[in-house]
């Protein structure tokens, strides 16, 4: 990955605003869900806890918010989110598959309409095999999961800043999706990517939280 430039925003559409207390993104999702008396849990890694944080900034956010789990480190995405282990030792942490497992456990764990999800690395360096700024969100709902690949640029806080608003606007896209229909469960985890590369096979596992 080429150096980050500090004059580039991590992502072209998230702006600092967007994920400021009480703004746009999250507070549009909460009006959304709130109309509609749906709930959101988040499973985060490499973000850990900002994207509950940025929703629990709107104001009537315990409507819809009902918690979160920080799963930072390998074991705790499988133990309190139910992601396989052996998809962990086959891809690693950074990969859509266990963005999706993510967003479906915490789902499924605290009982929500919608669950979503983080993971990633944020920098500065590269970890298990992938270059900083190489992150996956991903959206669990009612008739399906959808995850996207993101590749950022920028300094940490601009990573973790720009995934939150990622997923947020995924959210968005998700909950308020007319004339499409997301993928159901079992096709392949109701995943649909949106990628603009294939990346190689993962290095060994880290053992050092990477996300």
């Amino acid at each position: 990955m080429a150096p980050a430039d500090s004059s580039r925003p991590a992502d072209p559409h998230a702006d600092t605003d967007e994920v400021s207390p009480g703004s746009g993104l999250g507070t549009r999702l909460v009006a959304r869900l709130a109309e509609r008396h749906e709930t959101l849990a988040c499973a985060e890694s490499l973000t850990a806890g900002l994207v509950a944080a940025t929703v629990a900034d709107t104001p009537g956010a315990s409507a819809v918010l009902l918690g979160g789990i920080v799963a930072y480190a390998a074991e705790v995405k499988t133990a309190l989110l139910g992601v396989p282990a052996e998809l962990v030792d086959r891809v690693g942490t950074v990969d859509p598959a266990v963005a999706v497992a993510m967003a479906e456990g915490v789902r499924r764990r605290l009982g929500s309409t919608w669950g979503l999800s983080t993971t990633g690395v944020a920098g500065p360096g590269p970890s298990e095999g992938r270059p900083a700024g190489t992150v996956h969100v991903a959206v669990a709902g009612p008739s399906g999961t959808v995850t996207r690949a993101l590749e950022l640029n920028g300094t940490r806080a601009q990573i973790r800043a720009a995934s939150v608003a990622a997923v947020l606007r995924l959210a968005l896209e998700a909950t308020g999706a007319t004339g499409r229909t997301l993928a159901p469960p079992g096709e392949p985890r109701g995943t649909v990517g949106v990628s603009v590369h294939r990346p190689g096979p993962p290095a060994p596992h880290d053992p050092a939280p990477a996300t």
